[in-house]
Parts: C-alpha cells; sequence; structure tokens
C-alpha cells in the first residue's frame, strides 16, 4: 500500500519559521493533487493548503495564505510546507495527505475527499 511520511517538525519560537516535508512511497501519487491539514488539541483537522498533480495550481485556507506556502517535486516524490512568521496557535499535528482520484479538479478542502494520509509531525510555537 502506498504510504505518507511526514518530517520537518519540531519547536520553534514565536516569529520563527519551519519547512515540513512529505515523502510519498510511491510514484503513482505525482498524479494526485496532495494537501496539509492540521489538528491541535480539542480541534477539528483544518485544511491549509493543496497543489495540484502538475504544481501549477494551488489552494489554501485565508488564515495561512501569507505565511504558508506548499510546494511539490514529482522526480523525488516530495511535498513541502514552508512556514513563516509562525505563532502559538499554530501548535498543533501537521497531516499531508493525498486526493482519493486521480486528477482531480474540485479544490475540495474537507479531509474526507483525501485518501491517504501520512502519521503527523508535532509542530510547537513557543512564547
Amino acid at each position: 500500500q502506498v504510504q505518507l511520511q511526514e518530517s520537518g517538525g519540531g519547536l520553534v519560537q514565536a516569529g520563527g519559521s519551519l519547512r515540513l516535508s512529505c515523502a510519498a512511497s510511491d510514484r503513482i501519487l505525482s498524479r494526485y493533487t496532495m494537501a496539509w491539514f492540521r489538528q491541535a488539541p480539542g480541534k477539528e483537522r483544518e485544511f491549509l493548503a493543496a497543489i495540484s498533480w502538475t504544481g501549477i495550481n494551488k489552494y489554501s485556507a485565508g488564515s495561512v495564505k501569507d505565511r504558508f506556502t506548499i510546494s511539490r517535486d514529482n522526480n523525488e516524490n516530495m511535498v513541502y510546507l514552508q512556514m513563516n512568521s509562525l505563532k502559538p496557535e499554530d501548535t498543533a499535528i501537521y497531516y499531508c495527505a493525498s486526493h482519493r482520484y486521480m486528477e482531480d479538479y474540485s479544490q475540495t478542502t474537507r479531509p474526507a475527499d483525501f485518501g491517504v494520509w501520512g502519521m503527523g509531525t508535532q509542530v510547537t510555537v513557543s512564547s
């Protein structure tokens, strides 16, 4: 079965930056829209950003659009999330996920529309 694995989380001061990485186990995921979500304790899973299989089309949540940037490298089976100007309220477990259907054009933000998930990486922002 195809798998996703996040990395790059950790402890950072408010105002700092982190770059999260998501490694795919199979090249087949290069044909799927990929997305980043996060979930804090006591809260529902929150959509952050998504990128099409070509890397040209992107969409993101308005709350982080000016601070977070998604990108991908299909040759290396990788997806990234660059996070700048981090705030304590960004503290959460961050997940990457792939859409359920190949070459989707819906720009969905619903977790149920994504079928393959990583185990998550913890991001903690202090102060």
